[in-house]
């Protein structure tokens, strides 16, 4: 499937990312949230991601989202008909629309960080944090090996999942195993990070002296294609903002 992301800057995707959430966050209501989320998915098969991949991707906003909904629909500003209330709980027509506007947004916000981080290249990404916007050099390398660390979650997963089958622990309730397995992720996590950190610090990496520059993999600037880029991505924003201008449902942070 072709990718029309590839040959950007990777601080394009940034900002493309900042540009399209951004505006989300600013107003709490259903309209924009949607609109987004289907322009998300509408758009996600040309940056080179299947619908059934940004789904598999996606999966678990399906148990998080719920959760965002359920605290506001409890303790969301009060307004309208009143149908339960318990102590300082309540449920009103207000809440209850917070509330779906509260789990639309966490897709809204979610999935085009998805689209756009997917296949990211740490080097380029640090060449481009380096050079484009001209970043301290302990940022730029904390900022790569962080992105190479996020993308061996997945091996490192699937390494403690044959582990525990080997030792003949994986059977057990999915509640159970999917805590005991994050717990195991994060300490891995934990040792990894602290190994990289001594690393890093032992080949010079934890300061740069005065008078010297650093260098790096390859050059890094912004093309015509990156600056298009920005302008179809500030187009994209702006849709869900003027849709819920235009319906009346804009609501600055949800008031």
């Amino acid at each position: 499937m072709p990718n029309r992301l590839d040959g950007l800057n990777p601080v394009t995707r940034l900002l493309l990312i900042v540009g399209v959430t951004t505006p989300i966050f600013l107003s709490l209501d259903w309209v924009s949230g949607l609109s987004s989320v289907l322009l998300t998915c509408a758009l996600a098969p040309i940056c080179g991601m299947s619908w059934p991949q940004l789904f598999k991707a996606a999966w678990p906003l399906f148990w998080v989202a719920p959760v965002s909904g359920l605290s506001m629909l409890l303790y969301g500003n009060e307004g309208g008909q009143e149908y339960f209330s318990f102590w300082m709980a309540s449920i009103t027509d207000n809440s209850i629309q917070l509330a779906g506007a509260v789990m639309i947004r966490v897709f809204a916000v979610t999935l085009p960080v998805i689209v756009l981080a997917r296949g990211m290249d740490p080097t380029r990404l640090g060449d481009a944090l380096a050079q484009v916007l001209h970043l301290p050099s302990r940022f730029v390398i904390g900022a790569v090996a962080g992105v190479r660390m996020v993308s061996l979650f997945r091996d490192d997963w699937d390494s403690l999942a044959r582990a525990r089958r080997a030792r003949g622990i994986a059977d057990m309730g999915r509640a159970k195993y999917l805590a005991t397995m994050s717990f195991g992720l994060l300490v891995l996590a934990l040792r990894r990070g602290g190994k990289l950190a001594t690393a890093m610090e032992a080949r010079g990496f934890g300061r740069t002296p005065p008078g010297i520059v650093r260098t790096w993999a390859e050059p890094s600037q912004l093309h015509a294609k990156d600056y298009w880029a920005l302008a179809f991505g500030a187009v994209i924003a702006a849709i869900p903002v003027l849709l819920s201008l235009y319906l009346g449902a804009w609501r600055l942070f949800g008031l």
